[in-house]
């Protein structure tokens, strides 16, 4: 049975999770954009469908050091500075950005195990929220998510008169037994009746008919999408900024750099991108040298490598964000579009 907080309550309910580990939500910055913040007494949960930057953040940070290297003499101290011990929970993700975790897993927990991001994981705590007001730019449906039935390890269901929660996980059900006392007993009606409402939402978008049918594959289809004369045109006007790649739920790349402090070296890693001109340069040079091929790089990774190697699961959500962050509106939607001829 579902646990409900009502609406003037759900501060409450804020409180007492955040008693229990670190607790971060949606709120709005100076500049009205949705963002992640720690909860503390009188914070506003943003009313923004999704946040501007996912939270991919909290599990594959943007900038993350390595180990450090101490020199004294001819002695080498390494030093792991991992601090990530506490517990935290994150309020809020929606449907495709808790499906994102699932390709993120597929890539850092698969051996060799990435033990940065599955500290991170273990540590973390996903409750999503399914949507209400999906919006022009949405199409998860696209790739088989559920906007009004998310996964996560507990699933929050707004309604008109305040929320439902339901624990999916074994961690996510143990999570609500401790703050039991903030709940109440309520019928689940209206549960179901959002959910029809979200559906109808989503079947009257614009990107709703949006299918990925044709692509995935292997050989000749793969190869046929690989040579289309229609990336040259496509990649014109990329301007290569890396916008999208940053705001992209499930983007993966990244590069490694030592740094000299003067009494050591730090080894970090920092998030990379296909889109850019030294992305994957080597001793020898760079493999990509056009912008042509690295703007195919991106759109192929994400539309048929991923899914060849992973049962069909393509690389996308359908979150939106690069369609709504393209300086030049450019975006994985008119790639689909231009592209589904070439099957």
């Amino acid at each position: 049975m579902m646990k409900f907080v009502a609406k003037d309550k759900l501060n409450g309910f804020f409180a007492a999770a955040d008693a229990q580990l670190h607790l971060y939500i949606p709120t709005d910055d100076a500049n009205g954009k949705a963002k992640y913040t720690r909860w503390q007494e009188g914070a506003v949960m943003s009313k923004a469908l999704n946040t501007t930057r996912s939270a991919k953040d909290f599990f594959f940070p943007q900038t993350e050091n390595l180990v450090e290297f101490k020199m004294s003499g001819k002695n080498i101290e390494i030093i792991d500075p991992r601090r990530e011990h506490e517990d935290f929970a994150v309020f809020g993700v929606r449907a495709c950005d808790a499906k994102s975790f699932e390709i993120l897993d597929s890539v850092y927990l698969a051996d060799p195990v990435d033990t940065y991001y599955k500290n991170r994981r273990d540590h973390g705590l996903v409750i999503s929220m399914a949507c209400t007001r999906p919006t022009e730019t949405c199409f998860c449906g696209t790739f088989g998510i559920d906007a009004a039935e998310p996964v996560g390890d507990v699933v929050c269901y707004p309604t008109e008169s305040g929320y439902f929660f339901d624990g999916k996980t074994e961690k996510g059900s143990a999570f609500l037994a401790k703050i039991a006392d903030v709940f109440e007993d309520k019928a689940e009606d209206e549960v179901k009746a959002q959910k029809e409402a979200t559906k109808k939402i989503l079947a009257k978008l614009p990107l709703a008919n949006l299918k990925a049918d044709a692509f995935g594959g292997e050989g000749d289809k793969l190869m046929k999408f690989f040579n289309s004369p229609k990336w040259a045109e496509l990649s014109e006007a990329c301007i290569a900024c890396g916008t999208c790649t940053f705001v992209c739920p499930t983007c993966q790349c990244y590069d490694i750099k030592d740094y000299d402090t003067g009494h050591g070296i730090k080894r970090f890693r920092c998030w990379d991108s296909c889109m850019y001109s030294d992305f994957t340069k080597m001793a020898h040079g760079n493999p990509r040298l056009t912008q042509v091929e690295r703007f195919r790089q991106r759109f192929m990774h994400k539309l048929v490598y991923y899914p060849e190697n992973n049962n069909g699961t393509m690389g996308c959500v359908g979150c939106g964000r690069c369609l709504a962050s393209c300086p030049i509106s450019m975006n994985i939607v008119k790639v689909m579009k231009a592209l589904e001829g070439d099957k």
